[in-house]
């Protein structure tokens, strides 16, 4: 007698006789025992069925053979005849070209046992199977998130984010839950699993998740006929998945949930049309055209909460096609945050707020939707839109190259007038260090930056020939010393006719090693529409010749020599790249060369830029003309720094270098952790501010949080050689609290020194702050007054990466606009959210590295518990604290409303009545101010620079005897 099997794993198959085995194969391997595989076979005609009889021949009792007489056309009535002829209790399905985990019926049977559930989900792997083993992104899990931690829902309503996962094969089903509720899959129609999932999901009375991997999904994206879920490019296809839709739509809809329906609309915005409208780019004008007819005769219909309730970039995409803005619609399906795609879209300002598009929204519902003022397009640096380039000519004459086109300048954030350049870069994209630049020719033009070039590149790119078959091309622009590198592409709409051709040009070429690697370079667009050239042959007596060679280069054996190659020179650069080698060889071999006596290495915030203490030191030092060698350390841009000193990028080798050999090191934040600091190296810190929040040890995530975190602190600071102090209370609180046991020295801080000594003798800073009051437009006709605040936090702790002004900017500009011009300083780690249309009243001045300079400009500052107001009170200036309810529960090592050095305002309307008389405010507080300014900065004496170059650069003999304590 036949023991009825626990689990039936029904394994559709049509014409993959090769894949079917190994199929098969993963659902005999099942840890669990009581496990009968059955094939259903679609009618195939390449032996797919004979594959089948001998996998049941070879596994009696466990594999068995079903076959259709005629071809079904989709998996809905293989997987439903698959149901009728199995006899487990429970059943799966497995495709013929995926594999399941083994232990996958292990798992779900016994999460179903224990549960009772009609349904068990567990976690599905898609494996890219075009990429390389190991590779980063090959495997991929499918909404990961619904799988994090063990979960048991009684209802869909329960956990609507389930209708995200409707696929049919990561799931065990109850055989008695399927035949009571008669449950089949849709035939003759793709996207089967939609349906029947979500009618799955509504029938079942306890649905259960399980966090463990139970399938995987082999994606083959370069085979010459993808699988049915990946042949977007069929009008049909999309057809049938809106008709699926529509069916979801009936089932909520007589049941009454209107709930699931609209988070199924949202789930349809958010990945379903996402899917096809980021692959239309590259289809022709008439499939474009009817892909996107259909998605907006859908979309009509959909509640248009669900516009508001999806993602944003999703909504907005939806949003559009219903309303035929199709440009507008593609450019936010394509978009991805974070600089990892281009801008093609227009943006509008109106009253201060951002929205996507070139013109003004319709209706409240456009204005919600399509406002993108959080997405901070008008505040990010221009490096990080990445806005769109286009080519609109790409021709060959006489063998010169002639390139021409345009890119996007979101919201003018480019202004006429601002000082322009340009070039194009052909680079290696196997090797990107290797790049050959072309200078371009750039104006104004409109709402966008028209772009030429024309060139020999016979003499500007010269490929090395077979190692680099695959050229990128981009656009550097310069805008006032702000650059911005985007990739030129295909302009929306491409392929329509009397549009730019932008394949197969060639361009002709000399490689370095010879004419058979290629003699041209020929240009195609990328998936992404991107302009590329591939290294080809374009004399046809020399092709037959490059043929034979890339036939032995792409031989098996030359292909798995290079393949190991690659991978040995890869993981040996990711090893040599690695912070851990580069502290390794710092610590036991770098620190054994001999010192340089007058090596000194500055660093300042880590190396965000050139400014604060360091800077000033530095400055005093080259006054002073003492026989020092200095090095700037920079983090990303060497911008702004020292001519006359040498830069090295933080973190590379000749930084570490410089570091291990420096007789001195001088820096306000902290140098990496894992380096050890040498006895016969001086380490002169000079922070960054004193202190009002808890600092170090005193926090009480310190206090509370893992020993190792106090040791890491406890290493840093034991490195320090002198610590500079500006008053008592830093040596009670900021050097207390961060555990300092080096010198401190009270000298005060050589960045205050301006502030307390004026700029009247000193011609270079005097420059720098003329030009700095140039650069903001400050005509000396209005008060300048500085905001800046310290960090914010985030709902997730985490520092917000956008600051808000303290005051609405359009009434700023009603009620003080007039008197006041207010500059903006965001803390380092945020960004400043001010509208372009308030440039006239406020500037963010997040980017001017030195804020000295700004302190020295400000008639009077606006703050909260930053350190700043400890300097600025040096100055003797009005100072207002604007402490907003939300931040009451902030407290510091003083009561600062009991010391405030000025009126302290909670509210929007306090502080507008406060600037609007700052001189009754500035006068009323002038004790407290001073009294503020003489205790927190008593060694604020306009001798700090100084007294730390001569205490330790004066005599050189006296520094071999100083060691770290």
């Amino acid at each position: 007698m036949r023991v009825r099997p626990d689990v039936s794993v029904v394994v559709i198959a049509y014409n993959d006789a090769a894949r079917l085995p190994r199929a098969v194969a993963s659902s005999l391997a099942q840890s669990l025992g009581g496990v009968e595989t059955l094939i259903v076979d679609d009618a195939s005609t390449d032996g797919t069925g004979e594959a089948a009889d001998r996998l049941a021949a070879a596994h009696p009792g466990r594999v068995r053979a079903v076959h259709l007489p005629v071809n079904s056309g989709g998996c809905g009535r293989p997987r439903n005849v698959g149901v009728e002829r199995s006899d487990g209790r429970y059943v799966m399905f497995l495709d013929s070209d995926d594999l399941l985990d083994r232990h996958a019926c292990l798992n779900l049977l016994s999460a179903a046992q224990e549960t009772g559930a009609d349904l068990v989900s567990g976690l599905c792997d898609r494996v890219f199977l075009d990429l390389p083993k190991g590779s980063k992104g090959r495997v991929r899990p499918w909404y990961p998130w619904l799988y994090r931690r063990s979960a048991v829902y009684g209802s869909l309503e329960e956990n609507p984010d389930l209708l995200y996962d409707t696929l049919s094969t990561n799931k065990l089903y109850r055989r008695g839950f399927l035949e009571d509720g008669a449950l089949r899959f849709v035939e003759r129609l793709h996207y089967e699993d939609l349906l029947f999932s979500a009618e799955a999901y509504t029938a079942a009375a306890r649905t259960a998740l399980i966090p463990h991997r139970v399938y995987h999904w082999l994606v083959r994206e370069g085979q010459p006929r993808p699988s049915i879920s990946n042949r977007r490019d069929e009008l049909a296809n999309f057809a049938d998945r809106l008709e699926i839709h529509r069916r979801i739509d009936m089932l909520f809809e007589l049941r009454g949930a209107d709930v699931l329906k609209r988070a199924k609309d949202a789930k349809f915005v958010n990945h379903d049309l996402l899917l096809y409208l980021r692959e239309l780019r590259d289809r022709d004008p008439v499939h474009r055209a009817r892909v996107l007819d259909l998605a907006a005769g859908y979309l009509a219909g959909l509640d248009p909460v669900v516009f508001e309730t999806a993602n944003p970039l999703a909504a907005i995409a939806a949003f559009l096609v219903r309303e035929g803005d199709r440009d507008g619609a593609l450019a936010a399906a394509d978009y991805l945050p974070g600089g990892r795609s281009d801008l093609r879209a227009r943006l509008t300002e109106r009253d201060g707020r951002i929205y996507w598009g070139g013109g003004p929204p319709r209706g409240d519902l456009g204005r919600r939707v399509l406002d993108v003022t959080d997405f901070g397009f008008h505040v990010r640096p221009l490096e990080e839109l990445r806005p769109a380039a286009v080519v609109t000519r790409l021709e060959v004459r006489g063998g010169r190259a002639r390139m021409a086109g345009h890119v996007l300048n979101p919201l003018d954030r480019i202004p006429r007038g601002a000082a322009l350049a340009a070039s194009l870069e052909f680079g290696d994209r196997r090797r990107g260090a290797r790049r050959a630049r072309v200078p371009a020719e750039i104006v104004h033009e409109g709402g966008r930056l028209a772009w030429r070039a024309e060139f020999d590149p016979r003499a500007r790119v010269r490929p090395i020939g077979f190692v680099d078959p695959v050229w990128d091309v981009r656009l550097r622009v310069t805008a006032d010393g702000e650059e911005v590198v985007t990739r030129p592409g295909e302009p929306a709409g491409a392929g329509a006719p009397g549009g730019p051709d932008l394949r197969g040009v060639e361009l002709p070429v000399r490689p370095r090693l010879t004419r058979l690697a290629g003699d041209v370079l020929r240009s195609y667009v990328t998936e992404g529409g991107h302009l590329a050239f591939a290294l080809a042959t374009g004399d046809p007596r020399t092709r037959r010749a490059a043929a034979a060679v890339v036939r032995v280069a792409g031989s098996p054996p030359a292909r798995a020599g290079w393949r190991r190659a690659r991978r040995l020179e890869r993981s040996m650069r990711r090893t040599l790249a690695s912070s851990r080698t580069k502290a390794a060889v710092f610590n036991r071999i770098l620190t054994r060369l001999p010192v340089r006596r007058g090596l000194a290495v500055f660093e300042s915030h880590l190396g965000l830029h050139y400014s604060d203490n360091p800077k000033y030191i530095y400055r005093e030092l080259r006054r002073s003309g003492r026989p020092v060698e200095a090095v700037w350390s920079y983090a990303s841009s060497a911008k702004g720094f020292p001519s006359d000193a040498r830069l090295v990028r933080r973190g590379s080798w000749r930084y570490h270098l410089a570091l291990a050999r420096a007789e001195f090191w001088i820096d306000n934040q902290g140098y990496p952790e894992g380096l050890r600091k040498r006895p016969e190296t001086i380490y002169v810190q000079t922070w960054h501010g004193s202190a009002y929040k808890p600092m170090g040890l005193d926090q009480p995530r310190m206090k509370s949080g893992p020993a190792s975190d106090r040791a890491r602190l406890a290493r840093m600071v034991d490195r320090f050689d002198c610590f500079l102090v500006r008053s008592g209370h830093d040596a009670e609180t900021l050097a207390k609290g961060l555990g300092v046991r080096a010198e401190l020295l009270p000298a005060g801080y050589p960045r205050n020194d301006p502030l307390v000594n004026g700029v009247g003798g000193d011609p270079e800073l005097a420059a720098e702050l003329a030009a700095l009051r140039r650069s903001l437009r400050l005509d000396g006709e209005r008060r300048t007054v500085l905001y800046a605040p310290t960090f914010r936090t985030g709902p997730t702790g985490r520092p917000a990466k956008v600051m808000e002004p303290p005051v609405d900017p359009a009434r700023f500009a009603r009620e003080l606009g007039d008197e006041i011009v207010l500059l903006v300083r965001p803390h380092y780690l945020c960004r400043a959210n001010l509208p372009p249309s308030a440039a006239r009243t406020m500037q963010d001045v997040g980017d001017v590295a030195d804020v000295t300079l700004l302190l020295l400009l400000a008639d009077a500052l606006v703050t909260d518990h930053s350190s700043i107001m400890f300097d600025f009170a040096l100055l003797d200036r009005p100072i207002v604290l604007h402490l907003p309810a939300d931040r009451e529960h902030e407290t510091g090592y003083f009561d600062l409303e009991e010391h405030a050095p000025g009126p302290v305002t909670r509210t929007e309307d306090e502080l507008i009545a406060a600037l609007a008389d700052l001189d009754a405010a500035g006068s009323a507080h002038a004790a407290r101010r001073r009294a503020f300014a003489e205790r927190f900065g008593e060694h604020d004496r306009g001798t700090a620079a100084r007294t730390v170059v001569d205490r330790y650069f004066g005599e050189r003999s006296a520094h071999g005897s100083q060691r770290n304590r």
